[in-house]
């Protein structure tokens, strides 16, 4: 089977644009978690009450993922109509405009009260960018892939997620570093004032991007549903909620990334900011190879096992984690955070884009994994704030945390036993009542 050198490369060409724009796009969404947890107590909250203040601080981080279905719902269905492209491009520019303007606020010792509603406002603004970039991106590269690699193509956007992820550890390790006085009045805005270069690389990439052939072909011959939503309720309803549970599972993310950061760094158990910044970059900097890898498999042995394996593992490890956390070893919490975090975790996390987005037609695809993965998102933002109440008035009782983390292992766990494997499936014929299954197809030669 011959096809053109330029069809060839497109998988390519598409999973690197899901790659960068969302390593570029999640950078700031993650650096506003590491202020939320080390920053934004002290410089937007009542610092007289510091329990207070970081449960108010760690509430904002979980307001973009209460404003990520109504994004969705927004970006869904736009997306179904006009394209995946033009979602990516948008949600890069609003995602750095929103990013850049949290740097600029004033503090709470310059205009009182009013300094938290214009972060909250910012922060709603990148949750609305965050509700349509994974989708769009994950539909443009599995809609891009050759049939027996979506696994692995559609990974790329959780590969630059982790990439995004690190980048923010990485570039807030020096911050963290600065004298107090100086990290509060000014360090702390530096991460955010990169977000303009963010826009503007992720712009240029994202810009260049061919649209979909199975989105272009859809159009084409049956055309785009004129209210994409009716659709998706009538004919995958149970899709969605099995996508909703399943993402379910990012609230080990959260729970890693912000709570387990704070509890660290407290009083309680003393761990400095750089050691445990350190612990979050090295393990997203392993979960980068391991990612592909678990997606590669599922390729090979179905989406359902290696999901499975993820979700269960992750429930477990993350209570071993914590109590590492809690004994103040640093050398047992990096090697548990980088194994929980970095390879574990990321069996769910690096199959679920395509796991997901096998489970519709892509008359509704980007509907159905905006609306299904944010109102799960929206429950694992708010994760971080339910785990500070739970930990008590001391924020010690990390056991409860991690019980309650693994209770919400129990959803996605469910969701893909009760799921159809895909990875065999046509990419025509996918979100069909009666799929038929092929073999591996020929070697694509150009």
């Amino acid at each position: 089977m011959s096809v053109p050198a330029e069809a060839v490369g497109q998988p390519k060409k598409a999973a690197t644009a899901a790659w960068i724009g969302s390593a570029l796009e999640y950078y700031d969404f993650f650096i506003y978690g590491s202020a939320a947890a080390l920053i934004f107590p002290k410089v937007f909250f009542d610092e007289s009450d510091p329990a207070t203040a970081t449960l108010l601080s760690l509430a904002t981080f979980g307001v973009a993922y209460a404003a990520r279905p109504v994004g969705a719902l927004f970006l869904g269905h736009v997306g179904d109509r006009v394209g995946r492209k033009k979602i990516m491009v948008f949600t890069l520019i609003l995602m750095g405009l929103s990013t850049f303007l949290i740097g600029c606020l004033p503090t709470r010792h310059q205009v009182g009260t009013l300094a938290p509603v214009l972060l909250v406002l910012c922060r709603v603004l990148q949750g609305i960018s965050a509700a349509g970039e994974q989708a769009s991106a994950n539909s443009m590269s599995l809609e891009h892939a050759p049939a027996h690699r979506r696994g692995f193509f559609t990974s790329f956007t959780l590969s630059g997620t982790q990439g995004g992820q690190l980048l923010a550890t990485l570039v807030f390790l020096p911050v963290a570093a600065l004298p107090e006085d100086q990290l509060l009045s000014w360090g702390w805005r530096v991460p955010f004032w990169l977000s303009v270069a963010v826009a503007v690389v992720g712009f240029v990439i994202r810009r260049k991007l061919d649209e979909t052939p199975a989105f272009e072909q859809q159009a084409a011959s049956e055309g785009v549903p004129k209210l994409p939503l009716v659709v998706l309720v009538r004919e995958h309803w149970a899709d969605v909620l099995r996508v909703i549970g399943g993402a379910l599972i990012a609230s080990v993310s959260t729970i890693f990334t912000v709570w387990a950061l704070a509890y660290a760094t407290s009083d309680a158990v003393g761990m400095s900011r750089s050691s445990m910044l350190w612990v979050g970059a090295l393990a997203n900097l392993v979960a980068l190879a391991a990612i592909p890898l678990w997606a590669t498999l599922s390729d090979r042995i179905g989406r359902r096992p290696v999901f499975l394996i993820g979700a269960a593992g992750s429930a477990v490890t993350m209570f071993l984690y914590l109590w590492a956390i809690s004994t103040g070893n640093y050398p047992l919490t990096l090697l548990l955070g980088i194994v929980a975090f970095g390879v574990v975790y990321s069996a769910a996390n690096g199959v679920w884009p395509s796991f997901y987005g096998e489970m519709f037609s892509t008359r509704v695809r980007l509907s159905g994994m905006a609306i299904g993965t944010q109102i799960g998102f929206a429950v694992a933002g708010f994760a971080v704030t339910f785990a500070a109440q739970i930990a008590g008035p001391d924020g010690t009782d990390w056991s409860s945390v991690a019980l309650f983390t693994a209770a919400l292992c129990v959803p996605p766990l469910i969701a893909a036993l009760t799921a159809r494997e895909t990875h065999k499936v046509p990419t025509e014929e996918l979100g069909s009542r009666t799929p038929r299954e092929v073999p591996r197809p020929e070697k694509v030669t150009a």
